[in-house]
């Protein structure tokens, strides 16, 4: 005997059979039970979850020898001769192949006449959404009206294309993409029965691989069977599928955990060597993120990896690991616009290592140690060149990079450093930053800091901010620190409204440079230009 795929070797013979689905069986399930059978059924959804199969299961319940259920014996011949099909009254037509009016017009002409064999004639139309206009047209009123012993199945991939006269006249059922737990326990189970050896890791590989359809899943399971010959095993399934060994995703975490740039291109640079996607390295990236951000939520939810995962969510912050998937998802979107896709996937990776949040009480450059900083230059202002436009993007001024000798641990004893000049060595970000700024210190005795909150911030106060809060302070003074947070009108100017006083300041400075500037007066006298101070910006 021929050997025969296991999709269909392994295709449910009854509803009992199918895997997911439920939401369309169990409707399906009652109106067999009750006798409450519409006469025209619409099943949507993408290739390989089931459309078929569940349309073939219902024609075997309604022309089972033992009556119309939804539990057809699977030995009469009526059952026998649908699953081998070769049922006379089960009408299969492939709609891509006939298109044309004339098909179903001669299609329609059989609806008349009675059953030969079977309790209903049973028309299935696959692809359905491929008929012409025309056709559609001459299928209405029968779809409607049919004979009492005529049921119509109808299956598409793209119900946007079908006319709305036609989705008026059918119980549409949508069925879902099937989750790779569900298909991974199908091919589970072929395999036990089957006897074919096989681990846990290529299993789960197939699984996602067939992205939602158990049809592709089994498919890709008989080509790994024929790969690994007559077995299944990971590194085989995973040079099939040409998927990413997983060191090489555990190499790249290690790299962003210890900011290592060198490690993580001569990452790419091996992944270059082997010819693999790039595009697959970076989803393989995010997927792993993915599991960490869960682990760090809770750790029940690390699943089967779950002990590398573990580790890796201990070796994170979840700032870090949310930070690191927005750049992934991004460069995702943007990788097909890079020059070229090595050279993408390193920017991505340099971007995740280069804007990761500092830490409390750490100040990050982005100058390298080996490159000295430029020496600062006063602050001064720029003319625009007459024919340049005003640039309408706003800039914002950088916040000053304190010396590395200035943020050495303080005793409280120490001599008061300026409170705006404290909150910009603490290395903060985000709210917590937020809440910093729009602060100021009313006193200090011994180890207990009282500041003042503006009330119209008292929203960015809360228990575990403030707990951060007294955590960097106790790195930047290199003692314990007892904090006390009142709100109300601070008694100097916050760190906030000093920087923005001092903007203001910049930009005053700059437009009135810009209009008291020779070379711009005559412009003005000669052209009878004028001055946009919108589009004039403080040169830092």
């Amino acid at each position: 005997m021929s050997y025969q795929v296991l999709a269909r070797k392994w295709r449910p013979r009854n509803f009992a059979e199918l895997v997911g689905q439920q939401h369309v069986v169990q409707p399906l399930v009652n109106a067999l039970d009750h006798g409450r059978l519409h006469h025209a059924f619409l099943f949507t959804g993408t290739r390989g979850v089931g459309k078929t199969t569940i349309a073939r299961i219902l024609a075997k319940s309604l022309n089972c020898e033992t009556g119309v259920t939804s539990k057809p014996c699977g030995q009469c011949s009526a059952c026998l001769e649908v699953d081998e099909g070769r049922f006379v009254d089960l009408i299969e037509v492939d709609a891509a192949s006939r298109t044309k009016v004339d098909d179903t017009r001669e299609l329609l002409d059989n609806v008349q006449y009675a059953p030969s064999r079977g309790r209903y004639k049973v028309y299935l139309i696959d692809e359905v959404h491929m008929l012409s206009g025309h056709s559609f047209n001459a299928l209405l009123k029968t779809l409607e009206e049919p004979p009492p012993h005529v049921k119509f199945l109808l299956a598409t991939t793209d119900p946007q294309k079908l006319p709305v006269t036609v989705l008026s006249r059918c119980l549409q059922f949508n069925l879902k993409r099937l989750p790779p737990e569900q298909i991974g326990a199908q091919i589970q189970k072929i395999l036990d029965a089957e006897g074919i050896v096989h681990d846990a890791a290529s299993i789960r590989l197939l699984a996602r691989a067939a992205d939602g359809s158990m049809r592709d899943g089994l498919s890709l399971l008989d080509q790994a069977i024929a790969y690994g010959g007559g077995q299944v095993a990971e590194a085989e399934v995973r040079a099939m599928l040409g998927t990413i060994d997983q060191n090489l995703i555990e190499n790249i975490l290690q790299g962003l955990e210890a900011g290592d740039v060198a490690g993580l291109l001569r990452v790419v640079s091996e992944a270059a060597e082997f010819g693999l996607d790039y595009e697959a390295v970076l989803k393989d990236l995010l997927l792993w993120l993915h599991r960490i951000a869960l682990a760090q939520a809770d750790p029940a939810l690390a699943g089967e990896a779950g002990g590398d995962v573990l580790a890796h969510a201990g070796a994170m912050s979840p700032q870090d690991v949310q930070l690191y998937y927005q750049i992934g998802a991004i460069g995702q979107r943007d990788l097909p616009y890079a020059p070229d896709p090595r050279s993408g996937l390193e920017m991505i990776l340099l971007r995740m290592v280069a804007f990761r949040p500092a830490e409390a009480g750490e100040v990050r450059s982005s100058v390298p140690a080996a490159v000295p900083a430029p020496k600062t230059a006063a602050p001064t202002t720029s003319v625009p060149a007459p024919h340049a436009a005003p640039s309408m993007t706003p800039r914002t001024d950088p916040v000053p990079v304190a010396p590395a000798a200035a943020v050495a641990p303080q005793s409280p004893g120490a001599p008061e450093a300026k409170w705006g000049d404290v909150v910009a060595r603490l290395g903060l970000a985000g709210l917590l930053r937020e809440l910093a700024s729009n602060t100021t210190l009313e006193s200090r005795e011994g180890d207990m800091l009282t500041l003042t909150l503006e009330e119209t911030h008292a929203k960015l106060l809360n228990k575990e901010r403030e707990e951060e809060l007294r955590q960097a302070l106790e790195k930047y003074y290199g003692a314990t620190v007892r904090l006390k947070m009142n709100l109300g009108r601070p008694s100097a100017e916050t760190p906030a409204k000093e920087r923005s006083r001092l903007q203001d300041e910049r930009q005053q400075a700059a437009v009135q440079a810009i209009v008291e500037d020779p070379n711009v007066r005559a412009l003005q006298e000669k052209f009878g230009a004028r001055v946009n101070p919108a589009s004039i910006r403080p040169k830092v």
